[in-house]
């Protein structure tokens, strides 16, 4: 079912997915934003097909924005639109990675992410 659903989701024009919107409340979702289908959301009824698509890959572990449109080759601005739809009628969850301010002591406070990057750099060396 799902490679049906995956090739109707290639034959409608992007724009015709979204409504002819380009922009959503949150389509600023970052690429590696994890979306995380709610219990019950994969057997709704009446959603398109590229939703339903989304609701299925989410349901069995969590999916990155990136991935989803890869998947469903749909450009990454239609995935951020259709999860964020998906968001607002609370069918998925979207968890992002906020920066954490750590104290070190220093001023001004340096985030975790930061800290994590230098961290890589180092033990890449």
């Amino acid at each position: 079912m799902s490679e049906h659903i995956e090739y109707e989701a290639r034959t409608v024009r992007p724009y015709a997915v979204t409504g002819g919107r380009v922009r959503s409340a949150r389509s600023d979702l970052p690429l590696e934003a994890l979306v995380e289908a709610m219990p019950g959301a994969v057997t709704s009824q009446g959603l398109p097909p590229e939703k339903r698509a989304i609701l299925q890959h989410a349901a069995s572990n969590y999916i990155s924005v990136a991935e989803l449109s890869a998947l469903l080759h749909l450009p990454l601005g239609v995935i951020r639109i259709l999860v964020s739809d998906l968001a607002d009628q609370q069918f998925v969850r979207v968890h992002t990675s906020q920066p954490v301010e750590v104290n070190t002591g220093e001023s001004p406070a340096l985030s975790l992410s930061v800290l994590e990057s230098v961290l890589n750099g180092i033990s890449a060396l």
